[in-house]
């Protein structure tokens, strides 16, 4: 069998494969279906700090090879997360990932402080790219005396602290400063550069980052006129993005010197694949879950055959792998 283990800065993780967050819930709601400690990691869906019901329905829109979701981080808030779901992670023997959000760079290290206390929290992503909260430019420009304050919040604008390196900077220094624990960016998919955005989430101290998260898309009934979700706009997920994700890992694994997860469309193992030979240390698995609640452990299986089958001794020897003086048609 080849050895499976990765390295996610100081997070030594048994295989890796991930259930990526906002697809996999708590963890908990699958374990019946799924033995998690088969899973490299679980990564939570994103806590916010006091507790969010999230957008209005409908949520969920199918789209050609994908979907676009507007939940707006409905979740049940840190504290109750540290009560509840925590104490009861603990016991399926798997790394918890928390991923965490927040606008304001000191709540955010409030909250990977109280993580850092807490028993069973391996590490922590902070969600710095979800495309359903809306304009967060004043974050932005918070400190940055250039000029007058932007706009307010509107529907229309969709604006991500992950948009931009001064913002992620800050974000991610504010949460190292306050743990011991491993620190990850999961940055946006949705930027003409990830280079800059990915250089200033390293030098802030992050240990790994996740890229990346689902690209801003709408989906409109030329019936009603409306927008077929409860908001105008969501978050495009699915193999339809795949093609872009591994680009985007491939582009950003070149451009830092810490571990990348790669995330987008991965249905099957050649899709982990794909990222794995693109870059990335660890990738995962999110959509998938929607159709297949053991999408995660039947991609893991698939990298355990391609692994045996060429004779492959270790997945770290497939990691940025890609011959790239050759195309496939020689």
């Amino acid at each position: 069998m080849a050895d499976l283990r990765v390295a996610l800065g100081t997070l030594a993780l048994r295989n890796p494969v991930l259930a990526a967050a906002g697809t996999f819930g708590y963890g908990l709601e699958f374990a019946r279906a799924v033995r998690l400690a088969r899973l490299g990691a679980l990564v939570t869906k994103t806590l916010t700090r006091h507790p969010r019901a999230g957008h209005p329905p409908p949520r969920l829109v199918e789209t050609p090879s994908g979907m676009l979701n507007a939940v707006g981080l409905q979740n049940v808030g840190l504290e109750a997360f540290l009560r509840d779901k925590l104490p009861a992670l603990r016991r399926h023997d798997v790394p918890v990932i928390a991923s965490i959000l927040s606008e304001s760079p000191d709540e955010l290290a409030e909250m990977a402080q109280a993580l850092d206390r807490a028993d069973g929290a391996s590490a922590i992503e902070l969600n710095l790219s979800c495309p359903n909260i809306h304009d967060r430019s004043g974050l932005r420009a918070q400190g940055s005396g250039q000029g007058p304050q932007p706009p307010a919040p509107s529907l229309q604008r969709v604006s991500m602290v992950a948009q931009d390196p001064e913002a992620t900077f800050r974000m991610v220094q504010a949460a190292c400063q306050r743990t011991r624990k491993p620190v990850l960016a999961k940055l946006s998919p949705d930027v003409t550069d990830l280079a800059p955005i990915a250089q200033a989430a390293e030098r802030a101290g992050a240990s790994a980052l996740t890229v990346g998260n689902t690209f801003v898309g709408m989906s409109l009934d030329p019936a009603t006129r409306r927008s077929r979700l409860g908001t105008l706009t969501g978050g495009l997920s699915g193999p339809a993005i795949r093609p872009l994700a591994v680009y985007r890992v491939w582009y950003t694994a070149r451009s830092v010197g810490i571990p990348v997860i790669g995330v987008g469309g991965v249905v099957r193992a050649s899709d982990a694949l794909e990222l794995l030979l693109a870059g990335a240390a660890a990738i995962g698995v999110g959509t998938a879950h929607f159709s297949d609640p053991r999408a995660a452990l039947r991609v893991l299986e698939g990298i355990e055959r391609y692994l045996d089958r060429h004779r492959i001794g270790s997945v770290r020897e497939l990691r940025g792998a890609i011959n790239e003086t050759e195309t496939a048609g020689g």
